[in-house]
């Protein structure tokens, strides 16, 4: 009986299609770099959806963008988990963050917390900006990831630049001032971003100004960033079609 069953062994069984689920599941794992540059886009086109036109958030409004805050920042930590770069400095920054995005949404008028929270958003930010570049430059290969990189770590560095001007108003009053207005009044996170995306691509389009010398140094400072980022980026692009041809 033993023999028979040796000698007419079970077919393999075939393995059927990849469900959506799978494939899915996969383009996530995939392309990390993708999901969190779409899924920052999507935050810039809800956003104002939360606050109205006098800066105010509704507390409704607060929790939902506090909800996609935080996906965004495990993106970023997933992001990079895919780089050279160090995952246990990046979720040291980003357990405190998440702490403080959450103590935002239950004391919104607790200025202590809105500083730090401002100020370690940016760094968390600044240093997943810096496991991208390194994440780009780690071979002589671009990969599809690689190019949504370009992207993730451009708006990933805005965002920084973004929280770390909304640090400035605490340290600094009255740094920035929209065109029209009066002094007196905080610009909110979603009018600093629309000031560091504006600074970051040059085209300068933006009635918000910085009138404060620390402020405008870091405006600067920006403005050079978005230009080296550029630099590298195409610089990067021509040497390895280059080298390509070479081959």
């Amino acid at each position: 009986m033993s023999a028979s069953l040796e000698l007419w062994p079970s077919s393999p069984r075939r393995a059927g299609p990849p469900s959506r689920l799978d494939r899915l599941r996969r383009k996530v794992t995939d392309l990390p770099c993708a999901l969190l540059l779409f899924v920052q886009l999507g935050a810039l086109l809800t956003y104002p959806f939360v606050e109205t036109r006098e800066g105010d958030v509704h507390e409704t409004g607060r929790a939902v963008f506090g909800l996609i805050g935080l996906l965004v920042l495990f993106l970023a930590v997933r992001a990079v988990r895919a780089t050279p770069a160090l995952t246990w400095v990046a979720a040291v920054l980003g357990g405190p963050v998440v702490l403080l995005t959450i103590a935002e949404a239950v004391w919104p008028a607790n200025d202590v917390v809105a500083f730090w929270s401002a100020l370690l958003h940016a760094l968390f930010y600044f240093y997943t900006g810096y496991g991208l570049l390194r994440y780009m430059f780690a071979d002589n290969w671009v990969t599809r990831d690689e190019l949504y990189a370009t992207g993730a770590t451009f708006t990933v560095v805005a965002w920084g630049y973004a929280y770390f001007y909304l640090a400035i108003q605490f340290i600094w009053p009255e740094s920035f001032v929209i065109h029209g207005e009066d002094l007196g009044s905080e610009r909110s996170w979603f009018e600093m971003l629309y000031l560091s995306i504006a600074n970051m691509t040059g085209t300068g389009l933006s009635d918000i100004y910085a009138i404060e010398p620390h402020a405008r140094s870091f405006v600067l400072l920006q403005q050079i960033t978005g230009m080296l980022y550029v630099a590298l980026v195409v610089a990067r692009l021509v040497g390895l079609t280059i080298a390509r041809f070479r081959q």
